[in-house]
C-alpha cells in the first residue's frame, strides 16, 4: 500500500468528486448532499481561499496606511512615470486607494510603502 492516498489529497484533483470518494471509501455516516458539496468545494479550493484571505488582510493593512495629502510623487525614485502622474492627479488618501488607481502597478505600491515607512517623503509646496 505504498501508493495509498488520503481522500482529501484525492479530492483536490479536478477529476475526482466527493461522490467518487464516497463510493471508494464509504464514510461512517452519509452526508447531506449540500454538506458534501461544501466539503468538496472547501477542499478543492482551499489554496485559492487561503490566498484570497491573505490578500484581504494585506488590503486591510494598506487601507490603514495613510498617505500625506501634500506628498510629492515626482520625487519618489523608482515609481513609473505613469504612476507618478496618476497618483499626483488622484491624490489617494491611503495606500489601498493608491493600489486601485489605474496605471499604478504592485511594484509602484511597494516603492510607495518603502518611502512611507522610511519617512523619506518630500512635500509639494502648494497643491494645484
Amino acid at each position: 500500500m505504498k501508493d495509498a492516498a488520503h481522500a482529501v489529497t484525492l479530492l483536490k484533483r479536478p477529476e475526482i468528486t466527493y461522490e467518487l470518494i464516497e463510493k471508494l471509501t464509504p464514510p461512517n455516516g452519509k452526508l447531506d448532499s449540500d454538506v458534501a458539496e461544501q466539503v468538496e468545494i472547501q477542499i478543492k479550493y482551499e489554496g485559492y481561499i487561503t490566498k484570497q484571505l491573505e490578500q484581504v488582510e494585506r488590503l486591510k493593512k494598506m487601507e490603514n496606511k495613510k498617505i500625506p495629502e501634500d506628498i510629492d510623487y515626482s520625487a519618489i525614485n523608482g515609481l513609473a512615470t505613469e504612476a507618478k502622474q496618476k497618483l499626483a492627479k488622484v491624490r489617494p488618501l491611503s495606500v489601498a486607494q493608491a493600489s486601485r488607481v489605474s496605471g499604478v502597478n504592485p511594484s509602484d505600491v511597494s516603492i510607495l510603502l518603502v518611502y512611507l515607512e522610511q519617512g523619506k517623503i518630500k512635500r509639494v509646496s502648494s497643491l494645484q
